[in-house]
């Protein structure tokens, strides 16, 4: 591992991050999060050979026995090249239903000829902490497990159990995510640190606002076939199965499915409406009011950082047709992926594709691997107080909101169960410096010392 950087109070203080209330003091925690961050991220834990995942598992593992856990406690699992982590801290009664940390420790591929420093070479550099897994989301976890370890460093005693889990599929096939799900289906509730979070001013680098999420999107792919005879390619003839399906992809691409919302997106769309341009603020606003308001759904859902949060939606990401320069088409495919917005079932938005498709040479087929639909969580009051709470003892007068997310997490699994989740990281960042799933990826490590306070806070007060 290499690592450039100066000493970790000084970079802490150099990052641009926001001004917060006078702190809790944490050094060990803070200065443990920040190294177990960094070789959690020196770990290759992406699908396929040579998947880390296992390694990475049990190097928290390590951490969390050397803080205080009890080693029969925490368990790894192998599944196919991966594997899960549970890591149970007993409550005094065993009666209550546990407290459950939810994230994963695979990360998104990322090609080291692509990236300004090794992916998988930890860096901290003005500020920031660089590698692949840096927002999403060893950076977050190396947080949480420290915050853990400190609460028993302190003494403090949970009531009902604390499990923290990490899967190992979450960005691929999220089968460990269902596994660990089933297996934690009597949870009270899911704090999910894979979401969420708060947002910096670009200019000023304090913070404008933060969201937990309550609700996700359903993700789903839909293969969209046409197949006819063929033929030669000097001898064209009138159906063809690559124009026939351009067709009705034009036409899947004219439809917009009907605008809609829930009281989280509501309520997050009037709150976050003070933060955006004028002319997208009023419109959400308008949307928040009146969810046919037609000049509102014409502004949102001509940009592509509001269509989601007004719907569900489908776009087509891949298409493959034909077998030969020379030869007429005997089949074309198209990928069409969907966002679907809670309370639909993925049949009725397929079927609904297939009505706007308008042709019945073009079949539909549900490929969709790893998701599944739910609704929202409800607005639970003892989670929204501990949130603010938590957030208020480290960003006083900071407004948060709730928010609806446009991709799946673990949490769809828990719900599915009836398991109440939210998700709930306390990372701030800028809009622009967002690169979960991009190259370069990074986050500020200022975020440390606030998030072990609110980390401790929020398990304590939700595990009484």
């Amino acid at each position: 591992m290499v690592l450039r950087s100066v000493a970790f109070g000084t970079m802490m203080a150099a990052a641009i991050v926001p001004a917060s209330a006078k702190v809790a003091s944490h050094p060990v925690a803070d200065a443990q999060a920040l190294e177990m961050a960094k070789k959690a991220i020196a770990f290759r834990s992406v699908r396929g050979p040579g998947n880390q995942t296992p390694q990475t598992l049990a190097y928290i593992k390590d951490q969390l026995v050397a803080g205080g856990f009890n080693a029969a406690d925490v368990t790894i699992t192998p599944v196919d090249d991966t594997a899960y982590m549970i890591a149970r801290w007993p409550g005094s009664d065993p009666k209550a239903k546990p407290l459950v940390i939810s994230g994963h420790m695979d990360v998104v591929e990322a090609k080291p000829a692509d990236w300004q420093r090794d992916p998988f070479t930890p860096v901290v550099e003005n500020g920031y902490l660089f590698g692949r897994g840096a927002t999403d989301m060893k950076f977050d976890g190396a947080i949480a497990v420290a915050a853990l370890i400190e609460l028993k460093r302190e003494g403090y005693k949970p009531r009902r159990d604390i499990i923290i889990e990490f899967s190992g599929d979450e960005e691929t096939t999220m089968k460990t995510g269902k596994i660990i799900a089933d297996k934690l289906r009597n949870a009270d509730i899911v704090l999910n640190i894979d979401g969420g979070g708060g947002v910096l001013d670009e200019v000023t680098g304090k913070p404008r606002y933060f969201t937990w999420q309550g609700a996700e999107k359903s993700y789903s792919d839909f293969q969209m076939t046409v197949t006819n005879p063929g033929g030669h390619s000097s001898a064209p003839r009138k159906v063809n199965a690559i124009y026939e399906l351009s067709a009705a992809l034009l036409r899947i691409g004219a439809y917009r499915f009907k605008p809609e919302v829930n009281d989280l997106t509501r309520a997050s769309l009037t709150e976050s409406a003070k933060y955006e341009t004028p002319e997208i603020g009023a419109a959400m606003r308008a949307f928040a009011a009146n969810p046919e308001d037609q000049a509102a759904i014409e502004t949102l859902a001509a940009d592509p950082a509001t269509v989601g949060r007004i719907g569900t939606t489908c776009v087509a990401t891949l298409i493959s047709g034909g077998h030969a320069e020379n030869a007429l088409p005997q089949r074309a495919t198209a990928n069409i992926n969907c966002r679907i917005f809670p309370g639909h079932k993925p049949s009725d938005i397929m079927a609904e594709l297939a009505r706007v498709a308008n042709d019945p040479a073009v079949t539909f087929k549900d490929v969709t691997e790893g998701s599944v639909a739910t609704a929202a969580s409800p607005v639970r009051a003892d989670f929204v107080g501990a949130v603010k709470k938590a957030l208020g003892s480290v960003y006083p007068g900071v407004p948060v909101f709730p928010s609806q997310a446009s991709g799946a997490s673990d949490s769809m699994w828990f719900r599915a169960n009836g398991v109440d989740s939210y998700g709930a990281s306390p990372m701030f960042t800028k809009a622009s410096e967002d690169f979960s799933h991009g190259l370069n990826e990074r986050a500020p490590i200022a975020n440390v010392a606030p998030s072990i306070t609110y980390y401790m806070s929020l398990f304590s007060d939700l595990s009484k």
